[in-house]
């Protein structure tokens, strides 16, 4: 029976022994944010902004053609011959150095509104063909618009500015948000008689209506007349780019 009970007790002992082994595991499974949340250490936590101003290098031009006919066949086939029309003025004009691209299609049928009891009647439809320009060549942003509305185009939707590689002025932003957020954090430490350690965490705050990097223009009014007259002015500007950093560090007399 000793033998036995001697046993028993090995076999728990083992077990907690298993038991705190999975601990230590799962332990080290935790994430540096947790890791932080449940130090006893003392922090300070600190925000740095910065924004970098870069000249766009790229412009994202959206128009439409539109058009109307008694059936949605009708509709339809004016719209692909003048969308054909644009399309091919836009290839003339950007030749090998812009792309194209459809973004939306749509035939919808236009109701009368009814007298009271009276069934609804379709009237007409519409046909709407959306196209999208990239172009890298940023002083025929005006030409571009002008000749699409010349060739059939009959909506501009909007005019965006962009960089072709964001991410290098991004990378700037961050490093000078960072270095912000570092001598914040060492300002505050010294004002309390203390010196930073070691950084804890440091996160990227992203605002959640920023969705682009680029600028929008409203869209230009036809031109007056097409031929001998300017192009449509268009102003290029600048593109800001921000970023955020929130840092948190360690912290001791």
């Amino acid at each position: 029976m000793y033998a036995v009970a001697l046993m028993n007790k090995l076999i728990a002992l083992m077990g907690v022994g298993l038991a705190m082994g999975g601990h230590s595991l799962k332990a080290q499974r935790l994430s540096i944010d947790a890791a932080v949340r449940t130090s006893d250490k003392s922090y300070v936590q600190a925000t740095g902004e910065a924004t970098v101003t870069a000249k766009p290098d790229q412009a994202i031009i959206t128009v439409g053609v539109l058009t109307q006919g008694p059936t949605a066949e009708s509709a339809a086939a004016l719209n692909a011959k003048k969308t054909d029309a644009v399309l091919a003025d836009l290839r003339r004009t950007l030749g090998g150095s812009g792309q194209l691209k459809t973004t939306s299609y749509s035939v919808r049928p236009n109701y009368q509104v009814p007298k009271a009891g009276a069934a609804t009647v379709i009237v007409s439809y519409t046909a709407t063909n959306s196209v999208e320009v990239t172009l890298s060549d940023l002083e025929h942003v005006g030409k571009v618009i002008d000749g699409v509305l010349a060739s059939g185009a009959n909506t501009v939707q909007k005019v965006e500015f962009g960089l072709k590689d964001p991410q290098t002025a991004k990378s700037q932003a961050l490093r000078e948000a960072a270095t912000r957020a570092r001598a914040s954090a060492e300002a505050v430490a010294a004002g309390l008689g203390l010196h930073v350690v070691r950084v804890l965490s440091a996160e990227e705050y992203r605002d959640p209506e920023e969705f682009s990097l680029a600028k929008s223009a409203p869209a230009p009014p036809p031109p007056p007349g097409v031929g001998a007259a300017p192009w449509t002015a268009v102003e290029v500007g600048t593109i800001d780019v921000s970023a955020t950093i929130v840092l948190r560090v360690e912290v001791a007399p």
